[in-house]
């Protein structure tokens, strides 16, 4: 399971924990996400985001 950290805040998504915030449940990949979905401490969107290993 990969999860995606955002480079300008250090935000990790975690596919298993999902983002309360915005309403997306756990168990949602990042690549699932809706395209407009923000960072929900910084508010970047998905391109700037990068893939880490869990």
């Amino acid at each position: 399971m990969w999860q995606c950290q955002a480079a300008n805040c250090g935000y990790l998504y975690n596919p298993a924990k999902g983002d309360k915030k915005s309403k997306i449940p756990p168990g949602t990949q990042f690549e699932d996400l809706p395209e407009d979905w923000k960072c929900p401490l910084c508010g970047v969107g998905k391109k700037h985001f990068k893939h880490v290993e869990s």
